[in-house]
C-alpha cells in the first residue's frame, strides 16, 4: 500500500517565503525610485506649463502675471493648480515686469523631500540641472 502526500512540508513553505522575501527586497527599492522620478516629472511638466502660461500672459498683457493675478492666470491661461499632486507645491516670484522664477517645492514629509526644489525662469533656465536631466 502506497501513501500519498497531499500537503507541503515546512521546508517547502520556508523556501517559498525566502524567495518571495528576496524578490520583494529587490523590487521595492526599484519601485520607490521609479515613483520619485515620476513625481519629479510631474513637477517639471507643471513648471514648464507655468512658464508657457506666463509667456502667453506676457504676450497679451505686456508683462508677466503677479501673485495677485494667479487665479486669473490659472483660469484663463491654463496654469496648473498650485499643488502638484500631494508631493510638490509651486509658486512664482516676479523679479520685475520682464522676469520671473517658478519653483516647485516638495511638500514637507513627502517622499520627494530629499529631491529639493526645482526652478525655471523666464529664459527657460532650469535649476538644479542634474534633477532636470534625470
Amino acid at each position: 500500500m502506497i501513501l500519498k502526500n497531499n500537503g507541503i512540508t515546512l521546508i517547502e513553505l520556508l523556501i517559498v517565503i525566502i524567495i518571495v522575501g528576496i524578490l520583494a527586497a529587490v523590487a521595492v527599492p526599484g519601485y520607490t525610485s521609479y515613483m520619485i522620478r515620476a513625481r519629479r516629472a510631474d513637477a517639471k511638466t507643471a513648471l514648464e506649463q507655468v512658464r508657457a502660461t506666463q509667456e502667453m500672459w506676457r504676450a497679451e498683457k505686456g508683462g508677466y502675471s503677479t501673485d495677485a493675478t494667479l487665479a486669473e492666470l490659472q483660469n484663463t491661461m491654463g496654469a496648473p493648480a498650485t499643488s502638484i499632486s500631494n508631493y510638490y507645491n509651486w509658486n512664482f516670484t516676479i523679479l520685475n515686469a520682464n522676469s520671473f522664477t517658478a519653483t516647485a517645492t516638495p511638500i514637507a514629509g513627502s517622499a520627494q523631500t530629499a529631491d529639493g526644489p526645482l526652478s525655471i525662469n523666464w529664459l527657460g533656465q532650469k535649476t538644479p540641472a542634474d534633477k532636470w536631466a534625470k
